[in-house]
């Protein structure tokens, strides 16, 4: 792929919706590239249920294309052992891109969750890292309306650490998006005064959740990094503190929520036989949906294995509440 040569997003947005350019580009790609073809034409087999708790749900997919993505191979010598699947020079022959600015492209993926699904590489070869790429986020997600971004940590479900990359699809997809507005209500406290921007804590949501909204994008990240900081001097061994990330552009406002963990993967992922559920949690499950690439993890997995994998993998009600206090007193 010659990035230089191919379209800018901001350029295509002149003409057209971020959801028309985006659509006719999976569709065009839909017609050239096999393996992308069968998979989203698998999308339609992809069977689905849902368990509801107090005041909001977590749905269960499942999607047998999903197993290389949650049975990868993350550690250090096994990603020096393969070719880096999302540098733009490694790309099949049959993918193209949208660029967007001079660092991001938009790319298809092959592998789908959502009816339109696309990874965002970074075009430099770098570690997955948050706290520098959270203006490409906001970025992204203004010119993306239509779509949702997220963002897996190096140990938080990214199957590429070692290139700095976010997903999107459609919004609403994740039950977390249609549920926000209701639980601000009911779930959460607020953590800032502010008139420029509004950040939350859920400490209720089985997994532990910050969220923060904003019109205006410098003030989000003056926010965030707070966030990123605190949360990070709390998990010092970590060169990233675990965290997932989901963003999106509403109305006239950035919402990110946030998800500060302790675990990549829950001591099922590691069980034999019977006992064991084949799910590395990332984003899509933080946002409320459940991926099973195994028949037989779909149909056997319980409300009460959910609770128990979010409660391993997300931080404790102690350490959460410190978090929360840390990131208050620090924001004044």
């Amino acid at each position: 792929m010659n990035v230089n040569s191919i379209n800018k997003l901001e350029n295509l947005l002149e003409e057209k919706s971020s959801t028309q350019i985006l659509g006719d580009f999976l569709n065009n790609q839909l017609k050239d590239w096999p393996l992308a073809t069968g998979n989203y034409k698998g999308l339609e087999k992809v069977e689905e249920k849902e368990f509801q708790f107090d005041d909001f749900k977590i749905k269960v997919q499942f999607n047998p294309e999903r197993i290389r993505s949650s049975a990868a191979k993350v550690d250090q010598k096994s990603i020096e052992n393969r070719a880096c699947f999302l540098c733009t020079d490694k790309l099949p022959k049959e993918q193209g891109g949208i660029a967007q600015g001079d660092d991001f492209v938009i790319l298809v993926n092959p592998f789908p969750i959502i009816p339109q699904h696309f990874t965002i590489p970074k075009i430099d070869h770098v570690d997955q890292n948050f706290e520098g790429n959270v203006s490409g986020m906001l970025s992204l997600a203004k010119n993306m309306q239509g779509y949702t971004l997220f963002y897996n940590g190096p140990k938080c479900g990214a199957s590429a650490p070692d290139h700095m990359h976010f997903q999107a699809g459609n919004k609403d997809f994740m039950p977390v998006e249609t549920e926000y507005t209701d639980l601000k209500k009911t779930q959460s406290e607020l953590l800032t005064d502010s008139e420029k921007f509004e950040m939350r804590a859920f400490p209720n949501y089985l997994r532990k959740m910050i969220s923060i909204e904003s019109e205006n994008g410098k003030e989000m990240m003056k926010a965030v990094s707070v966030f990123y900081r605190t949360f990070s001097a709390m998990q010092p061994e970590e060169q990233e503190p675990m965290l997932n990330v989901i963003c999106s552009y509403v109305d006239g406002k950035y919402i990110m929520h946030l998800f500060p963990r302790k675990l990549h993967r829950p001591s099922q992922y590691f069980a034999e036989g019977e006992q064991q559920l084949l799910i590395s949690p990332a984003s899509v499950d933080f946002g409320g949906v459940f991926i099973t690439p195994r028949r037989e993890d779909f149909e056997k997995i319980t409300s009460d294995d959910i609770v128990d994998i979010f409660k391993q993998v997300s931080v404790d009600e102690a350490f959460f509440k410190k978090l929360c206090a840390s990131v208050k007193k620090n924001l004044v």
